[in-house]
């Protein structure tokens, strides 16, 4: 198994359209958190000309994530590599939070 079938395998993922440069996944269970999480992300990365989500109904729709390559790189490696930064910076953002809290370190006031 690819690591791109491993990507789909067993998750609340589904491809709904697969092109050379082009891919639409639909996020069951999912809201426009992750989703715009997704989009703003994959923006970013070399060779990505269009990133974004549609939810078709604002209370039962299931965020659909539409990522558009120059053809120069396979999307669905994009999604992969998305989702691996994602992780990596929350990761990140998750042990520089524990270490204030360890510190005791307050935030001072803005005045």
């Amino acid at each position: 198994m690819s690591s791109q079938e491993q990507l789909l395998a067993g998750s609340k993922l589904r491809l709904l359209k697969r092109e050379k440069d082009s891919i639409e996944i639909e996020l069951e269970g999912e809201d426009h958190t992750i989703a715009n999480l997704i989009a703003k992300y994959a923006i970013r990365k070399k060779g990505v000309v269009y990133s974004s989500y549609i939810i078709s109904h604002p209370l039962v729709g299931k965020p659909v994530v539409v990522l558009s390559t120059d053809g120069s790189r396979d999307p669905l490696e994009v999604l992969e590599e998305v989702l691996n930064d994602i992780i990596r910076d929350a990761k990140e953002f998750r042990n520089k939070l524990q270490e204030v809290i360890n510190n005791n370190v307050l935030c001072q006031e803005r005045g």
